[in-house]
Order: structure tokens, then C-alpha cells, then sequence
């Protein structure tokens, strides 16, 4: 299949969401709906902690194999800390990815009623710092990602806060994520086609040339935002809400061109998940006679969660 130059995911600014915030709604609403992608600059994540974040990212991924092996878990399903390159497959896919990477996660107090269910964050010696920026990153995507729902939200003819309930203590993830070079020969491709689990995905650093997305005509479309800006995608759990009004797309990451290939790539995608009791249960709006509803049992978060992560190998049965 080939690329589609003409084809564009259209360039959204969320500063607009304040001045007119159903014009930006419904702007962010199209381009979910056409391309189950949006391009959103000026999302108010700022660039030195974004910049911080990316000198954090490859001096961990920088340091000895048997260092980043140590915050490894094995039976943890790669919840939290490393998650060792050739890990995660990709549903279907023959091949495992070629990347490693961390996760954060939610910072609970102590005794919280998701403890269960939302393991503990592991945190390395090394980078000096690394907590703190992550921590910090971590609060400034949720924030992003508040708005964008309440967009999403309104969009969908829903009260601006009505995602609230739904992300508030949510088992959000914030992945840092590493692409080695990659071999002339290799089989496999950085990240197989995919579509992700969350409600959204907010992701920095999509500059560095590789992401597509599959578009409804089945042609592999470049996502190439603009300096600074973050790529949001609509997951598989916002898709299932929206009883498929907003589409979770496939999407992959291939190996770079000849030139590039002897060069790392690293992104940082935020999963922004509901709380893990949140019923992800049809939305009535997004029911008709013409779209009838895919999904008349409700699923909770969690088991939801769970079903994928087995399907992707990070959680055996």
C-alpha cells in the first residue's frame, strides 16, 4: 500500500478550546472521526520540562543493560519501571517490537482504594532527578489531557466535565519509549500495527519520522506534526464507549530509511486510562437503528485492562 501525500491529519491548537471552546470541539471531533488522529500544538505542556524529560529519557536508556535489567519485573506485566527490548508483540504480529521502555504511573497514597490495582511506581538511582521530572511531566499530560476530553466531550453533545468521573485517580500510564538502531536485515519493525487500550493517547515526540496510521481507504498515511507538537489518538476503551463514532486506528511505527537507521528513536506516549471500576458501558447517544450497539455488556476498566494486556504478551494467562 502506498502513502497518501494529500491526505493530512489537519493541525489543531488548543489554545483555541478557551476562546471557542465548540469550534474546537467540534474541529478535534472531525479529525478523531476521519482519522481516529489529531495533531494539537500549543497544549500547554511546557518545553523546558518536555526537554528535561527527553535528556532524562536517553541517559536511563543509556546506561548498562544489566543497570536497566535491574528494575525489570518479570511478573509485573510491565506496569511499571523497565520493560526489556523484544518484549511486547504486537496483537496478531509475528514479530516483537524492536524497543524498550518505562513506565510511570499514578503516584497513590498510601492505603488508596485502587492500591490493588495500580501497582506502585519504580523509580532508578540513576539519572540524578528522574523522579521529580517525571512526576512532574506526568501531572502536566493529565492536565492536557483534561481539556481535550472535555472537548472530546462536548463533541459527543456530553456536559464539558462529563469524562471527569471517569479519569478522576485513572490508571494512567506515561511510557518512555526507546527504538535502537535498527540492522539492515532486521525482520521485525519497530512497533507492529497497533491499536492502543486507553481512552486517548497523548504522545511527544512523533517529529522523528516513522509513525502511520492506517486510513479508511487502507493506505499507510505519515504523521508528521509540527515542531513541538503532540499527536493525540482516540484508544480502543473511548472507541467501544463511543460504540465506534470515534474509531481506534491502526497505527505502527516502521524502520527509519537507510540514513537513519543507525540512529535511536525515542517518544514519550501517554495513556490516559478511566479509574479501574470505570463501566465502559455504550454511550445511549451513539446508538441508531443504523449503528446498533456493538457492545451490550459492559466491561469494567480493569478487566478490560487485563484482556489486552494478555493479548499484547506483557501478562500471561
Amino acid at each position: 500500500m502506498l502513502d497518501t501525500p494529500t491526505a493530512e491529519v489537519p493541525p489543531l491548537s488548543l489554545a483555541d478550546e478557551a476562546a471557542d471552546p465548540a469550534a474546537f470541539a467540534a474541529a478535534l471531533g472531525d479529525s478523531f472521526e476521519r482519522f481516529g488522529f489529531a495533531v494539537v500544538s500549543d497544549h500547554g505542556v511546557p518545553a523546558d520540562l518536555i526537554a528535561r524529560a527527553w535528556a532524562m529519557t536517553e541517559a536511563f536508556f543509556a546506561l548498562p543493560e544489566d543497570t536497566k535489567r535491574s528494575y525489570f519485573s518479570a511478573g509485573g506485566g510491565g506496569a511499571r519501571g523497565y520493560t526489556p527490548f523484544k518484549t511486547e508483540i504486537a496483537k496478531g504480529a509475528t514479530h516483537v517490537d524492536l524497543k524498550e521502555f518505562w513506565h510511570v504511573g499514578r503516584e497513590l497514597a498510601k492505603g488508596h482504594r485502587f492500591a490493588a490495582q495500580m501497582a506502585p511506581n519504580v523509580w532508578p538511582d540513576q539519572p540524578e532527578g528522574f523522579r521529580e521530572t517525571f512526576i512532574e511531566l506526568f501531572a502536566a499530560l493529565d492536565v492536557a489531557g483534561d481539556r481535550l476530553l472535555s472537548a472530546i466531550a462536548r463533541h459527543l453533545g456530553l456536559a464539558p466535565d462529563w469524562f471527569d468521573h471517569a479519569v478522576k485517580d485513572g490508571n494512567s500510564v506515561l511510557r518512555l519509549l526507546h527504538y535502537p538502531p535498527v540492522p539492515a536485515d532486521a525482520a521485525e519493525v519497530r512497533a507492529g500495527a497497533h491499536e492502543d487500550i486507553n481512552l486517548i493517547t497523548l504522545l511527544l515526540g512523533a517529529e522523528e519520522a516513522g509513525l502511520q496510521l492506517l486510513t479508511k481507504e487502507g493506505e499507510w498515511l505519515p504523521i508528521k506534526p509540527p515542531e513541538g507538537a503532540m499527536v493525540v489518538n482516540v484508544g480502543d476503551m473511548l472507541q467501544r464507549l463511543t460504540n465506534h463514532v470515534l474509531p481506534s486506528t491502526t497505527h505502527r511505527v516502521v524502520n527509519p530509511a537507510p540514513e537513519r537507521r543507525g540512529h535511536s528513536r525515542y517518544s514519550m506516549p501517554f495513556f490516559l486510562h478511566p479509574a479501574p471500576d470505570f463501566l465502559i458501558e455504550t454511550l445511549p447517544s451513539t446508538i441508531t437503528a443504523a449503528r446498533p450497539d456493538r457492545y451490550p455488556t459492559p466491561i469494567s476498566a480493569h478487566d478490560y485492562l487485563h484482556e489486552r494486556l494478555v493479548e499484547i504478551g506483557l501478562v500471561k494467562k
